[in-house]
């Protein structure tokens, strides 16, 4: 199979080709040759016997005036002249023909000029019998022409023998040369067949591959060219195909159904296609082809057709240049998006304006609404200073609920502040060690550790771009949760473990991508929660315990999930009742 495919290289052909037509057209030049000579050869054993025939017949024409001579002198019939008066323009003829005959034969002229001495005295002798007939002493005189006559004719006789025999030495010379050629005829002939043969071989082969190559790349062609049309319907778009140079256009089947018509159910030409667009747009299609007839100039174009059935749907076409002059456009129907954008567009004022009215509720949550949140706590605080014996206890146990609802409404008002600057995403990013936050949250938080008696310790953590205060926020809210739902009985345990990971060796990230980050955990021993809860937790205001049991506004994990997710990272959260909880978070590396 190897040598068999070598055989058909491209290369390999190409040489045995060329060699092939050079030894083809040197045994066809050596034939032409051969046959050129058979053919001189030919024609010069032709040309001998055509001179042999020749002097025959001038022999004979001279026996047939001698002849009819004869015939007159013993019968008196002058009928019997006839070929003796015809004779002599024969034989004129004759030494005509047989003067070109031999124009390049030296000695043959001589004895034709000799031969026609010869002939001119045999007519003058048969002339000279022909008169004596009638003067006196007829026999005797006519006796004397006559052996005169005889004498001549035997000359006449001998010398075109002598020039017959002399072209029969060139015809047998030309004979043996003929039969030298044409005995390697077969041999030339063969060999020429043979490396014809080879080409023929050589050829069907390169064009039988050719043919199973060609029915291959037609296959190809056909699933290709199906395969583009399926894609187009289902795609909605379609193909224009413009040849500057024929100025003609194509239009594939999906334009016409664009369109709502049927394939190829018109003439592809721009006026026709104009027919389709929208008045308002028409001059976008007539500016662009020509600018991409004399400018080449392809750019983006957007506008409206007016299907057959009326229905207006929005165009998007781009196109691209193949060589210099063969345009090709994509034109796809964009209305669905086109409509969706304007949808979204609406949704995104709508947005900005709900931002607008969130900045004023953050401004009122800032100002007018802890405004008299701090004169409520106010004056709480001066009559349970002052006035407090005034009160019976059940007045001191409603202050008390005021004070305390009016605290958890601040709390609530701050966090509400806190969740809202996270979620305008501060993009001062900084290249920050996460140790030194970690260490400054702790410093804070010091207090409640001493107070639980809590045991805190971290691996080395990197150095990273965040945004400070979020990571800050971030650790301080996990701690701060860790310590709020730490067992009683139990001192609190909080531990911070670091590893750098690929996220595609982590199923739970969902990408096999070979993206790095960090992963920090903070694994605590405090009461955990059902595994059930793992992402309800994140929720906004979503709490496990009352706000009796465990103070608070459910708003911490909300806020720590906001800002991994400002960061492009993940939180998960993992929960035992009664052992403990594992918040893991996932950064970028980078």
């Amino acid at each position: 199979m190897g040598k068999y495919s070598l055989f058909l290289h491209s290369s390999f052909l190409k040489t045995i080709f060329t060699i092939s037509f050079f030894l083809l057209l040197f045994i066809s030049s050596i034939s032409y040759n051969h046959t050129k000579s058979l053919k001189i050869l030919t024609e010069l054993l032709v040309h001998s016997y055509k001179i042999q025939i020749q002097l025959e017949q001038l022999l004979s024409y001279v026996k047939d005036a001698e002849t009819g001579q004869r015939g007159y002198i013993i019968t008196n019939d002058s009928t019997f002249l006839d070929p003796y008066i015809r004779g002599r323009e024969k034989v004129n003829k004759s030494f005509i023909v047989l003067k070109e005959l031999i124009k390049n034969q030296p000695k043959q002229q001589a004895n034709l000029q000799e031969l026609r001495h010869l002939i001119d005295a045999r007519f003058i002798r048969l002339a000279n019998s022909l008169a004596s007939i009638s003067a006196y002493g007829t026999t005797q005189l006519l006796g004397e022409n006559m052996v005169k006559g005889k004498e001549i004719m035997d000359s006449i006789r001998s010398l075109i023998n002598q020039m017959i025999d002399l072209e029969i030495s060139y015809f047998n010379s030309h004979q043996a040369k003929y039969n030298r050629e044409i005995s390697f005829t077969p041999f030339i002939t063969l060999l020429l067949l043979l490396f014809s043969l080879l080409i023929i071989i050589l050829s069907f082969l390169k064009i039988n591959q050719d043919l199973n190559n060609l029915k291959d790349s037609n296959e190809k062609l056909l699933i290709t060219t199906e395969s583009i049309k399926h894609a187009e319907i289902i795609g909605e778009f379609c193909t224009s195909i413009w040849d500057m140079k024929a100025n003609k256009l194509i239009y594939s089947d999906n334009l016409y159904r664009l369109l709502g018509c049927e394939p190829q159910s018109f003439e592809p030409t721009i006026d026709n296609y104009l027919e389709f667009i929208h008045p308002d747009d028409k001059s976008i299609i007539s500016r662009g082809a020509r600018d991409i007839l004399f400018n080449h100039d392809t750019y983006p174009h957007f506008y409206r057709v007016i299907r057959k059935d009326d229905k207006q749907r929005y165009f998007q076409s781009m196109g691209k240049f193949i060589g210099n002059s063969t345009h090709i456009s994509v034109i796809k129907d964009v209305t669905e998006a086109h409509l969706s954008s304007l949808v979204l567009e609406e949704r995104n004022r709508e947005l900005e304006q709900s931002n607008k009215e969130l900045a004023y509720f953050n401004q009122i949550a800032s100002h007018d609404l802890q405004e008299p949140l701090r004169k409520i706590q106010t004056f709480i605080s001066l009559l349970t200073t002052k006035e407090s014996s005034a009160l019976s206890e059940v007045g001191k146990d409603y202050f008390s609920r005021i004070q305390t609802s009016a605290n958890r409404m601040r709390k609530l008002i701050d966090d509400l502040l806190l969740f809202s600057r996270t979620n305008k995403i501060d993009k001062s990013f900084e290249e920050t060690d996460l140790n030194l936050i970690l260490k400054n949250v702790l410093l804070e938080l010091s207090t409640s550790i001493e107070e639980k008696r809590a045991d805190i310790k971290s691996d080395l953590l990197p150095v990273l771009k965040v945004i400070p205060f979020q990571i800050y926020q971030l650790f301080q809210n996990l701690i701060s949760n860790s310590l709020k739902y730490s067992k009683p009985d139990v001192l609190p345990f909080i531990n911070f473990n670091c590893e750098k990971i690929t996220a595609k060796s982590y199923p739970i990230l969902k990408t096999s991508s070979n993206n790095v980050y960090y992963k920090i955990s903070v694994k605590d021993n405090g009461l955990g929660f059902e595994q059930q809860y793992a992402e309800k937790i994140f929720t906004i205001f979503k709490r496990l315990h009352t706000s009796a049991e465990y103070p608070g506004t459910g708003m911490g994990l909300s806020i720590c999930k906001k800002i991994v997710e400002n960061h492009s990272g993940f939180i998960f959260a993992e929960g035992w009742p009664g052992i403990g909880s594992v918040f893991t978070i996932f950064l970028p590396a980078e």
